[in-house]
């Protein structure tokens, strides 16, 4: 488990910010629950455990300029 700040990713970011709308759409389409908040518990709660505990004790660049 990572404290403190996370490593940037310029590839990370980038295909983050450039994933389509239309890709989304598709998928929320054809997978039900796909995008609704709630569902990473219902799928994988050992994840989704790791993953709240890991946004809380971490935090990225950008957030230091907030």
């Amino acid at each position: 488990m990572r404290f403190g700040m996370r490593t940037p990713s310029i590839k990370k970011s980038i295909k983050a910010r450039t994933t389509g709308k239309a890709k989304r759409a598709i998928k929320k389409a054809v997978i039900p629950g796909y995008g609704k908040n709630g569902i990473g518990w219902i799928k994988n709660p050992k994840k989704a455990a790791y993953n709240k505990v890991y946004k809380k004790t971490s935090f990225g660049i950008m957030d230091l300029f907030k």
